[in-house]
C-alpha cells in the first residue's frame, strides 16, 4: 500500500473533481426525482382514471428492473432512435426515472396512511378536494415521508456509481483511473472514496432523524 503515492495533490484533486461529478448529478437527480414522484405519487392516490392505471403500470415496471439496465437503456439505446444525450444527461435522466418511481410508492404510501375520515372532515367544513389534500393531508403525510424519503436520496447518491460504466467521470470512475496507475494505490484510495460516501449519506441521516423529531 502506498498512501503518500495515492494522496499526492493531483490525485486528490482528480478524486476531488469526480465527487463534485457526483454530488452535482445527485443533486439534479433528487430535485427532478422528487418532484416527478411527487406527481405520480399524487396523481396514483387520486386514482384519477386509466391515468392511474397507466402510471401504475410504468411504476411497476421500472421498479422491477436494475438500474443498471435503465442506465445501458438511456445512453446506448435511445441514440439509435434518434434522442441523444451527453454522459451526464444520461446519468440523470436514469436515476431520475428509477428513483422518481421508488419514490412515487413513498409518496403514495404516505398519503394512504392518512385516515380518511380526515378528507371527509375537510371536505364538510367546506374545503374542496384539492384543498383538503394540500392542507390536511400533505402535511401530515410529509411527516411519515421523511425517513423512507431521505433513505431513497441517500441510495441515489451511492447509486451514482453504476454510471461508471458509461465512463461518467464521477468518484469511482475516477478513483479507477488512479488505481490503474498502481496497483498499491487500491486500498488507499477506495479507503478515500468510501470515506467521502459516508461522510455525505451520514450527513443526509442525521439529517434525516432531526427532520424527522422536528416534524413528530
Amino acid at each position: 500500500m502506498d498512501f503518500a503515492g495515492a494522496y499526492s495533490p493531483d490525485h486528490l484533486r482528480f478524486l476531488l473533481n469526480g465527487f463534485v461529478v457526483t454530488l452535482k448529478i445527485a443533486a439534479i437527480s433528487i430535485i427532478l426525482s422528487f418532484i416527478l414522484a411527487a406527481f405520480v405519487g399524487i396523481i396514483r392516490y387520486t386514482k384519477i382514471p386509466v391515468i392511474s392505471q397507466i402510471f401504475a403500470v410504468v411504476v411497476e415496471i421500472i421498479r422491477n428492473l436494475p438500474l443498471l439496465l435503465i442506465i445501458f437503456f438511456t445512453f446506448f439505446a435511445l441514440p439509435e432512435v434518434g434522442i441523444q444525450m451527453s454522459i451526464e444527461m444520461a446519468a440523470i435522466v436514469a436515476l431520475t426515472i428509477f428513483e422518481s418511481a421508488m419514490i412515487s410508492e413513498v409518496i403514495r404510501s404516505g398519503l394512504n396512511s392518512i385516515d380518511k375520515g380526515q378528507i371527509e372532515a375537510g371536505r364538510s367544513s367546506g374545503l374542496t378536494y384539492v384543498q383538503t389534500l394540500w392542507h390536511i393531508v400533505l402535511p401530515q403525510a410529509l411527516k411519515r415521508m421523511v425517513p423512507p424519503i431521505v433513505s431513497q436520496f441517500i441510495s441515489l447518491l451511492k447509486d451514482t456509481s453504476l454510471a461508471v460504466v458509461i465512463a461518467l467521470p464521477e468518484l469511482m470512475h475516477n478513483a479507477q483511473v488512479i488505481n490503474a496507475q498502481n496497483i498499491n494505490f487500491i486500498i488507499p484510495i477506495f479507503l478515500l472514496a468510501a470515506f467521502m460516501y459516508w461522510v455525505v449519506n451520514y450527513t443526509l441521516s442525521i439529517v434525516a432523524r432531526k427532520l424527522e423529531l422536528k416534524t413528530s
